[in-house]
C-alpha cells in the first residue's frame, strides 16, 4: 500500500526505478555480491547487525558519503521510524518511534535519544554532527534502558569518525553548489610506529541558508558556517593494553533568520540570530585483555559546549508593522561541560559462567554535567488607536549540576547451539542541584531501574528471529516560570517495549531483510506544553513538563538491501507506527486518544545505486512521510512530504567527480510548526512553519592518495 501510494504521487522517478529493478536482476550473479558484515559497535560487544536482538540501522562510510552532502540530518529520512525536529538552523533534537524532544530546553538537560560522537555524550546537542570523513553511525530504535540508561528512552544515535588505516592514505574534498554553497576537506592518516596510527581531518562548510531577507537585502541571515577539526590515535601500548584517544573542534556558527509571517523564504526581520555552537571534546578509551576470564575497558569522555540561539521573536521591522511598533528579540547564551567515566568488565570464553554457556558483563557510569544559561528577552510594542504600550526587559541566568552514577550487568546465556538468552540491568541514581536569578533553588535527587530480557534464536545459518521484553526509563526535572508549586518538578518516566524481530540473509548474503513489530506503553508520561501568557509578546511563553500521559505506540520496522547483481544495488526502509497518547489530560489540553507530536504513521525509504566497473555510478534516493502533529500545545499538523535526493558521477580510483541534486522536484515541507497570535494588532493564531531545505544543486570532487 505505501508503495503504490508514493509510485501515484511521484509516477516518472517510480517507474524509472522498478523498471531498473527488473532489467538488472541477473539470476547468476546472485551469488557473487555480498552483503559486508555489519558490526554494531554501540553494542557492548560489538556483535554482527544480524545477531543484535534489537532493530538497528546501520550507515557504512560509503552511504554516508552517497547519501548526504553536510550534516546528520539528511540522513535522518533514510531510518524507519524516525524524525527530527526544525526548532533550529541545524536538527539538534530527534524522534525514534514519535519519542523525543522538539525544541530547547530549560533548567535541566533530560534528552531522550541519546547523541553520541566518539563516545563523547553530545545527547540533546546534536547540532555538532558534520559528516566529514566518519566512519559509521548506529542508529538503535527502541529502548536501551541497561545499555544507556535515562538519555536513550527511545533509543541512541552512535557516531564514529575513522580510525587510522593500516597504511598511509589521504582524502581531500571540493563541494560547490546553489545556495553559494562550498566546501573544502582534508584528511590523512597512516602508522605512526608498528604500534600505533594516527589521522586527522579538517572541514570547512559554507552555505548562504537559503533564506532571503528583503529587508536588509541579505540571503545569508539564515546562513551556515560550519568547521570541524578532528584526530584519532591508536596505539598498541603492550601485548595487553590498547589505547584509542580521539579529540575533536567543532565550531558551528550559523544563522537564524528561518521564520516568515507568510511563511515562505522571504524574511522580513531586521535583527536576525544565531544558531551557534562551539564545541571541544575528548575520550580515550583503554582496553586490557591482561586476565584469562575478562577483558577490561575504561572509556573517558569530556566536552565543553558554548551554545548561543537566538532570534527576532516578531519576525518583522518598523516597515512591516507600521503604524505599531512591535520589537522583539530573544536571545539564550548556554555553557555545558561533560565529564563521563566508565569501566566495564566483559567476559571472555574461558571466564563463561554456568558450565561454559553464559558469558557476563558488569559496568559501571559515572557522569558529572554542568549546565549555566543566561537568556535575555527583549521588546516594545505601542498601539496608537488604543495608545497601549508594552515594554519588556526579561533577564534570567542559571545553574544546573548534576551526578549520575550507574551499575549495570548483562547475562547471554547459550540454551542450545541455536538458542540464546540474555538479561539484563541498570540501576541508575541522579543528583541534581539548580538555582536561578529568580531565587528558585531545587536539588532533586531519584533512583531508576531498568533492563531488558531478550530470546534470540538461529532458525537457519542465514535467519534468525528475537523476542526482548525491555523497561527503560527517564529522569524526572523541573518547570521554571510563574508556575504553582504543584507544578515546579515533574517525575522520572517509565516505559515497556516488547519487540518480536526477524533478520535474514538470502542469495549467498546478496539480500538482507530484516523486520521488527513493536508494543509499547509509556507511564507517568513526560508532556512539554506551552502557552503565551501576553498575547502581544512573542516572547512571554511559559514552557512546562508534566507526567500527565500515558502512552501507547504500536509500530512496524522493515529493511531490506539486494545486491540483484554486480552493478546494481537496492533498499528499502519501511516504518509504522501508531503512537497516541491513551491519557492526556492536564488545565490547558486533553489530548486522550491523539496522536503524539512529530510521529508520523509511515516513514518510507527506497532507492538504487549503479556502479559500473569502468566507474560511471548513479544513486536515487525517495523518501516519504505521513503528516504529523507539530506539537502537544495545539492540533496543527504538518503536510505529508515526498522528497528526491539524486547523484550521478564517474570514480577513476584516485578521484572522483560527483554532480548531485537535493530536493530534487522542490517539495515545500515543515519540519516545525508553531500555533500562536504574532501579527498585530488583533494577534490571531496562526500556524507558522519552518520549510525544510528547497531543491540545491552542486558538485563534489574526491581525491585520495
Amino acid at each position: 500500500m505505501l508503495i503504490r501510494f508514493f509510485y501515484w504521487q511521484s509516477p516518472v522517478f517510480l517507474r524509472l526505478l522498478f523498471t531498473l529493478m527488473a532489467v538488472s536482476i541477473s539470476p547468476t550473479l546472485l551469488a557473487s555480491e555480498s552483503i559486508d558484515e555489519i558490526v554494531v559497535t554501540a553494542d557492548f560487544r560489538g556483535r554482527d547487525a544480524q545477531s543484535v536482538p534489537v532493530s538497528v540501522t546501520v550507515l557504512g562510510a560509503a552511504e554516508i558519503e552517497e547519501a548526504a552532502i553536510q550534516h546528520f540530518e539528511e540522513l535522518v529520512f533514510l531510518v524507519p521510524n524516525m524524525n527530527w525536529s526544525g526548532d533550529g538552523n541545524r536538527a539538534r533534537y530527534f524522534q525514534l518511534r514519535g519519542i523525543g524532544e522538539l525544541e530547547q530546553y530549560e533548567g535541566a538537560p533530560n534528552p531522550s535519544v541519546g547523541f553520541l560522537i566518539d563516545d563523547i555524550d553530545f545527547s540533546g546537542i546534536g547540532s555538532v554532527a558534520t559528516l566529514f570523513d566518519m566512519q559509521s553511525i548506529e542508529v538503535l530504535r527502541g529502548a536501551q534502558g541497561s545499555r544507556y540508561g535515562a538519555s536513550a528512552l527511545a533509543g541512541l544515535v552512535y557516531v564514529q569518525s575513522r580510525e587510522p588505516g593500516e597504511e598511509w592514505n589521504g582524502h581531500v574534498q571540493l563541494t560547490a553548489g546553489q545556495d553559494d554553497a562550498r566546501a573544502a576537506g582534508f584528511a590523512f592518516g597512516g602508522p605512526l610506529t608498528d604500534n600505533a596510527g594516527i589521522r586527522v581531518s579538517a572541514h570547512q562548510h559554507r552555505s548562504n541558508g537559503f533564506r532571503d531577507n528583503s529587508y536588509l537585502g541579505r540571503k545569508d541571515t539564515n546562513g551556515r558556517d560550519e568547521g570541524s577539526l578532528r584526530a584519532r590515535l591508536s596505539w598498541q601500548v603492550s601485548d595487553d593494553w590498547q589505547v584509542n584517544v580521539t579529540a575533536m573542534y567543532i565550531d558551528i556558527n550559523d544563522g537564524y533568520d528561518a521564520f516568515a509571517i507568510d511563511n515562505s523564504l522571504e524574511m522580513l526581520s531586521d535583527k536576525p540570530g544565531r544558531d551557534a555552537q562551539r564545541s571541544v571534546g575528548a575520550a580515550a578509551k583503554a582496553t586490557w585483555s591482561g586476565a584469562d576470564d575478562f577483558i577490561l575497558t575504561s572509556i573517558t569522555s569530556l566536552a565543553d559546549s558554548s551554545i548561543r540561539f537566538s532570534f527576532d521573536a516578531d519576525w518583522g521591522n518598523d516597515i512591516a508593522w507600521e503604524p505599531y511598533t512591535y520589537d522583539f528579540i530573544s536571545s539564550n547564551w548556554r555553557d555545558r561541560q561533560t565529564v563521563t567515566q566508565e569501566l566495564r568488565l566483559v567476559s571472555t570464553d574461558s571466564g563463561r559462567l554456568f558450565a561454559d554457556s553464559t558469558d557476563w558483563l558488569l559496568g559501571f557510569y559515572l557522569s558529572d554535567m554542568h549546565d549555566d544559561l543566561a537568556t535575555l528577552n527583549q521588546g516594545d510594542y505601542f498601539d496608537p488607536f488604543w495608545d497601549y504600550s508594552l515594554q519588556l526587559d526579561d533577564r534570567f541566568n542559571s545553574e544546573f549540576q548534576s551526578l549520575t552514577t550507574a551499575l549495570y550487568t548483562q547475562l547471554n546465556a547459550e540454551l542450545s547451539a541455536t538458542q540464546h538468552l540474555s538479561a539484563g540491568i541498570r540501576v541508575e541514581r541522579r543528583s541534581s542541584d539548580y538555582a536561578d536569578s529568580s531565587a528558585l533553588t531545587l536539588d532533586p535527587a531519584e533512583t531508576m531501574f531498568g533492563g531488558e530480557l531478550a530470546y534470540h534464536q538461529e532458525l537457519t545459518s542465514a535467519v534468525s528471529s528475537y523476542l526482548s521484553l525491555s523497561r527503560a526509563y527517564k529522569a524526572g526535572g523541573l518547570n521554571l516560570g510563574v508556575l504553582p508549586d504543584e507544578r515546579r518538578l515533574f517525575d522520572a518516566e517509565y516505559l515497556w517495549n516488547l519487540e518480536a524481530g526477524v533478520k535474514s540473509r538470502w542469495f549467498d548474503d546478496a539480500l538482507t531483510l530484516n523486520a521488527a513489530v513493536f508494543y509499547t506503553r509509556r507511564y507517568q508520561q513526560q508532556v512539554r506544553n506551552s502557552f503565551q501568557l501576553v498575547p502581544n509578546d512573542p516572547a512571554s511563553f511559559v514552557f512546562l513538563t508534566d507526567n500527565a500521559a500515558e502512552g501507547r505506540t504500536i509500530g512496524l520496522e522493515l529493511e531490506m538491501n539486494w545486491h540483484s547483481s554486480q552493478t546494481f544495488e537496492w533498499y528499502a526502509n519501511v516504518g509504522l507506527l501508531n503512537a497516541e497518547f491513551s491519557d492526556f489530560k492536564t488545565p490547558e489540553v486533553d489530548l486522550s486518544g491523539r496522536d503524539q507530536a512529530h510521529a508520523p504513521n509511515y516513514t518510507l525509504a527506497l532507492g538504487g545505486i549503479y556502479r559500473h566497473p569502468k566507474g560511471f555510478f548513479a544513486r536515487v534516493d525517495l523518501s516519504a512521510r505521513d503528516d504529523y502533529f507539530f506539537d502537544v500545545s495545539h492540533n496543527q499538523k504538518s503536510l505529508a512530504a515526498k522528497i528526491a535526493n539524486a547523484r550521478i558521477g564517474f570514480d577513476a580510483n584516485r578521484w572522483s567527480l560527483t554532480a548531485w541534486a537535493r530536493n530534487v522536484f522542490n517539495e515545500n515541507y515543515a519540519v516545525r510548526g508553531f500555533y500562536f497570535g504574532n501579527e498585530p494588532p488583533d494577534f490571531p493564531d496562526t500556524l507558522y512553519t519552518k520549510r525544510g531545505d528547497p531543491r540545491q544543486l552542486g558538485v563534489t570532487f574526491d581525491a585520495r592518495f
